[in-house]
């Protein structure tokens, strides 16, 4: 079952890129006392993804963040280095690029999708959500290959 408005985050540990080398941070790390917004995408450097949904939120980061929101997370089932480089090439610096490399994480909200079919394993599914320290407070999966209430306007315009 996936997860829900009013949830605990589940405890999953994922990897960022610190001192070049992908560093473990746990969820207690990104949420715990903090109020979050994370947006996940299927896989870095995909058209859509690439086009819309991350340079939505770089373009809205500051307004975003002027709504109380202590970091922007973006998350994938890509490894760190990937997720690195893709919040490079996109000028995302003002987000925390994240990979959940094995999809642990992703499965452990039950937002996983299985796209094999195209060669590309199990992912997460398109999805952002509001976490006020831990607990779900917005969220927002997207229906099939949509992009409309996870891009970073809708969840602007929620928080």
């Amino acid at each position: 079952m996936a997860i829900q408005e009013g949830d605990k985050l589940p405890d999953a540990t994922m990897h960022i890129m610190q001192d070049g080398r992908p560093t473990p941070v746990s969820t207690e790390d990104l949420f715990a006392g903090k109020k979050v917004v994370l947006f996940a995408v299927p896989g870095a450097y995909t058209p859509t993804c690439s086009n819309d949904h991350l340079p939505g939120y770089v373009v809205n980061a500051d307004a975003i963040k002027a709504k109380g929101v202590d970091s922007i997370v973006c998350m994938a089932v890509n490894d760190a280095f990937v997720m690195d480089c893709w919040g490079k090439d996109k000028n995302a610096e003002e987000l925390l690029m994240v990979g959940d490399g094995n999809g642990d994480f992703t499965k452990a909200l039950g937002l996983e999708m299985d796209v094999s079919g195209f060669g590309l394993g199990n992912r997460s599914q398109r999805f952002a959500m509001i976490v006020d320290d831990g607990t779900v407070s917005k969220l927002a999966v997207e229906a099939g290959g949509g992009l409309d209430v996870s891009k970073a306007e809708s969840i602007l315009a929620a928080l």
